[in-house]
């Protein structure tokens, strides 16, 4: 009896009200000065809170201090733009699947934890300052390739061009990524093959894309090569971070296209 009464009160344990966290937080004025790690305390986070949300109180309590707050990337703060790449305790976007760092929230650490915070670390993604990072490799990869010829004039009839219901599918799939960089933080090579290949796959999938699909890929590959980004070895740990579960099925389909491409321009 004693026995059932105890894990009645343990499966019904209430969160702490608010927690107090130690911040251990990459600090970095420029992208050719030295940077280093900063210990920071920060109390009153209420578990209900985003991640960014315990940023801002961590910077109101450095500016109160005379300290200088930690530059960190944001906008939509929704799990859309990918802007808030951040590494917590050595993972892209922290210890949840599926989200962006806006949408982690503090009920998944304890009170008293230690959250290590950095930026993503890649040749290509320079950092501008603390957590900040130059992400336009990514703009040149996408300029490079990333665009469809279409006529202008009137909007086409919404059923002029068939499309089946798996390629419509496939194509939305990859069309979801959204250019954070986490493959790109998660992969010990660097590597933006998650990111390529889906913006490869996008186009690839669809009749509309079909005019520039050689070009396109050995064009963004390229990029991608003079940008410095690293190889893919197949690890998976890019999907793994991927905030909306991009998959590997991706890589093989740029690579057969980029076969594709190989082909066809030797043959021409």
């Amino acid at each position: 009896m004693s026995a059932n009464h105890s894990h009645s009160a343990t499966s019904t344990q209430k969160a702490p009200a608010s927690m107090t966290l130690t911040l251990k937080v990459w600090r970095q004025s420029g992208p050719h000065s030295e940077g280093r790690f900063e210990e920071y305390k920060v109390d009153g986070i209420v578990p209900d809170m985003s991640f960014l949300e315990m940023m801002d109180v961590l910077n109101q309590k450095l500016i109160k201090a005379g300290i200088e707050q930690v530059s960190f990337d944001h906008d939509c703060r929704e799990g859309i733009c990918g802007t808030c790449l951040m590494v917590i305790n050595g993972s892209a976007h922290g210890p949840d699947r599926g989200v962006t760092t806006c949408q982690l929230h503090m009920r998944r650490f304890q009170d008293g934890d230690t959250i290590v915070i950095e930026p993503a670390r890649a040749k290509a993604f320079p950092i501008i300052k603390d957590l900040s990072i130059n992400r336009s490799a990514f703009d040149r990869i996408t300029a490079s390739g990333g665009f469809i010829s279409v006529s202008t004039g009137n909007a086409p009839d919404a059923n002029s061009i068939l499309i089946s219901k798996t390629a419509a599918d496939l194509a939305m799939d990859a069309a979801a990524c959204i250019g954070c960089g986490a493959c790109v933080a998660s992969c010990k090579n660097a590597s933006a093959m998650l990111f390529t290949s889906a913006k490869v796959s996008h186009f690839a999938l669809l009749p509309q894309g079909q005019p520039e699909r050689t070009d396109r890929v050995l064009g963004m590959v390229k990029q991608m090569d003079i940008e410095g980004f690293g190889n893919c070895t197949n690890t998976g740990a890019c999907e793994a971070a991927c905030p909306k579960e991009i998959t590997l099925e991706n890589i093989a389909r740029m690579n057969r296209e980029y076969l594709r491409a190989m082909l066809v321009t030797r043959k021409s």
